[in-house]
């Protein structure tokens, strides 16, 4: 489990396509505080640590995460939103987050306000119904708050700081992001289905 709060902006260093698609992400971590399996959440897609170096650990991302997030678009140089799971004791700043991707939305506007970046996004219609106005969702891992929902389109806020310490600030139109949308807005969907 993740609360959206990114922690490191990691690189990706190199990718290597054999039967799964082998990323390596340099990170500011301490890599020997890391473990071989464990999870860290990368662009909001949960992966497992499988190789450890000073400064560096690979991971190996299935087609099936490939099909269903925007990894298979990194390149090399790609800036990456990165966060340690959670241990117990450690502060929910932002919102519960599996790390399981549900889509990828598209950015269709950005917007100047002030200090702050308005961002528009196009989500797939069968999760457009999960997000509510001043509910929470992810978005390439990052935990932020819903501003406004019509059918499939919603807007978001970012702020100077998100934008400082999180990889938004290269984002643009057209961009693909990764979309996991709040696990309780899930459950009560499933509860309202059999209501």
């Amino acid at each position: 489990m993740f609360t959206g709060i990114i922690t490191d902006v990691g690189r990706v260093a190199a990718l290597e396509k054999a039967g799964d698609l082998r990323a390596r992400i340099e990170t500011s971590y301490d890599t020997t505080g890391i473990d071989l399996g464990a999870s860290i959440a990368s662009d909001g897609v949960c992966l497992t640590v499988v190789s450890i170096g000073d400064g560096w650990y690979d991971v190996d991302i299935s087609a099936e995460t490939v099909s269903k997030t925007n990894l298979g678009a990194w390149e090399v140089g790609h800036r990456v939103n990165l966060e340690r799971a959670l241990k117990v004791g450690d502060e929910l700043g932002g919102h519960i987050v599996s790390g399981h991707v549900d889509g990828v939305a598209e950015i269709t506007a950005m917007t100047i306000e002030g200090d702050s970046t308005r961002v528009s996004f196009k989500a797939p219609s069968a999760l457009a119904r999960f997000i509510a106005p001043k509910g929470s969702v992810a978005l390439n891992g990052t935990s932020l708050t819903v501003n406004e929902v019509e059918g499939d389109t919603f807007g978001v806020n970012l702020i100077s700081h998100t934008k400082e310490v999180t990889n938004w600030g290269q984002a643009k139109v057209g961009d693909a992001v990764n979309l996991e949308i709040d696990t309780l807005a899930r459950y009560v969907a499933r509860l309202a289905d059999y209501g």
